[in-house]
């Protein structure tokens, strides 16, 4: 019988698909690893980590600010205002002035004379209760708060909804806004947070300058309408102040800003 000469099996090379899934695997790699040089690029651009104020903050901004009440107890603002970190300063601070109907800030005449003869531009604002009549919660706030040229607009700070529906709350708050408006010759600005404000206002009130709270977003508060100042954390440190402070940019130069102030 005869005998069959075996053939060598050749070694099979890697196919044509797997050659093309490889690519494909490496060219994600590529573009992925691309991709995220690039969002560190720009979250490096959006914020900066600035130890001395224990907090990021967006760069977009030029001016920044604070708000304080009773908690931030006594105040140096000498030491405020002289805080300098990398060109990043204090411009600006409001101030918790009152409470629905009679009540007054515990801190807020010591702050309110001692911010001024810093040479902050100064704002006050009031806490608003929906429960509580407005009528007598804007004589509260006007009884107690001279505002002058080059002080900040009087504020509303309207947050809670005291079981009340939105028809009231807004009704209440209009009351308000436009009594103050009426005594001071200026259109006040209303603080609150970007939820609250989609829920419980609205477009009716898109006409005032809007303050909103929204934390820890990167560059702009996620908010579709205009707004003018930006509330961003709420745990920043500050020279002369023992305590948590919040943060705040004004969205816009120094132009802008001047022209917000009170003529």
């Amino acid at each position: 019988m005869a005998t069959r000469k075996k053939r060598k099996r050749k070694k099979k090379g890697m196919s044509y698909q797997w050659k093309l899934v490889l690519s494909l695997l490496v060219l994600i790699l590529l573009v992925g690893g691309l991709f995220l040089l690039d969002w560190n690029r720009r979250f490096e651009l959006e914020v900066k980590q600035y130890p001395e104020f224990g907090i990021e903050i967006p760069v977009d901004y030029s001016l920044h600010g604070i708000d304080v009440s009773r908690y931030q107890k006594r105040i140096n603002w000498e030491a405020v205002k002289a805080m300098d970190i990398q060109n990043i300063r204090i411009s600006f601070v409001f101030i918790k002035a009152t409470e629905g109907e009679n009540d007054q800030d515990a801190q807020f005449k010591r702050n309110w004379k001692n911010a001024r003869q810093s040479g902050l531009p100064s704002g006050a604002y009031h806490f608003f209760i929906p429960s509580r009549d407005p009528v007598k919660q804007a004589a509260n706030f006007i009884k107690n708060v001279t505002l002058k040229p080059g002080d900040l607009p009087p504020v509303l700070d309207v947050e809670q909804t005291s079981n009340l529906p939105a028809s009231v709350i807004q009704a209440r708050s209009k009351v308000w806004l436009r009594l103050v408006e009426q005594h001071y010759g200026v259109k006040p600005v209303i603080y609150t947070n970007a939820d609250f404000y989609d829920k419980y206002l609205g477009k009716a009130f898109d006409a005032y300058p809007l303050w909103v709270a929204h934390y820890y977003e990167k560059r702009k508060p996620r908010i579709k309408r205009d707004w003018t100042l930006w509330q961003h954390n709420d745990a920043g440190h500050v020279n002369g102040i023992d305590a948590n402070v919040d943060f705040n940019v004004f969205n816009g130069d120094s132009l802008a800003f001047r022209a917000f102030l009170i003529k």
